[in-house]
């Protein structure tokens, strides 16, 4: 008669791979959320070096040294981001692209009431010690918040962000199908990162929205860099340094 066999005598079951339920690796939210810590980074490195004494005047090129860092950390992880890969956008895209970024502008310069405001900004001011413009300095900083910045902040708050709220995994959620928690908190926290947190949260909003329509991260990165590359031709045309 045979016997059973022992428990102890069995095959130790082979491991099994991870499923489609495991936790998604770290690495795509990491590539997004450095640039825009660097950022933010360099910002604080400035109120503190500004606490400690240090000019105005010398402060203004740290700017283009946060730029610079925020680019070669872009430039290190392209090859991550794929949602950067080029969709047409189209006439109607383009469009609504820059009528968006445009409206944002006009509405940022004038919602500037104290309760929309969060503590004081110095702004950034671009004239050398005769009065005149340092065309040099103004000219990077021109680059750096209408290049530079829109792509960092999209890759940070609405391809990151906006979907991760919605699901860890959050390079398999389609902007499309978002829901409104996801999209308020991205909007509110977007605002907060600002001196005039009103106009933030409305910007916030207007992109949002328009990655969620479009499905193209390169809708909202167009309407932001036009908002801000008009806000920085708007700022040496009338001098107002404080909304720079």
């Amino acid at each position: 008669m045979k016997t059973q066999q022992s428990d102890n005598t069995r095959p130790a079951a082979s491991a099994q791979p991870a499923g489609p339920d495991s936790a998604p690796s770290r690495q795509p939210a990491l590539v997004r959320i450095l640039p825009f810590a660097a950022y933010m980074a360099f910002i604080a490195i400035a109120d503190l070096l500004d606490r400690f004494g240090m000019a105005a005047a010398e402060l203004r090129w740290l700017y283009a040294v946060k730029i610079g860092v925020v680019l070669a950390l872009l430039f290190a992880f392209r090859r991550h981001y794929r949602e950067l890969a080029w969709q047409p956008l189209g006439a109607r895209g383009w469009l609504a692209a820059v009528a968006t970024g445009l409206l944002v502008l006009l509405l940022w310069v004038n919602l500037d009431a104290a309760w929309m405001q969060i503590g004081s900004a110095a702004g950034f001011d671009p004239r050398g010690a005769g009065g005149g413009i340092d065309w040099p300095l103004a000219l990077v900083r021109i680059a750096g918040a209408a290049l530079v910045v829109p792509l960092m902040e999209e890759l940070f708050w609405r391809s990151f962000l906006l979907r991760w709220l919605e699901r860890a995994d959050f390079l398999k959620v389609n902007p499309a199908h978002v829901k409104f928690k996801a999209f308020i908190v991205t909007v509110i926290l977007f605002g907060l990162e600002h001196h005039l947190w009103f106009a933030g949260m409305v910007a916030g909003a207007a992109y949002g929205l328009l990655y969620m329509r479009s499905q193209n991260l390169w809708s909202p990165i167009l309407a932001h860099a036009v908002t801000n590359g008009g806000l920085g031709i708007w700022v040496l045309m009338t001098g107002n340094w404080s909304f720079w």
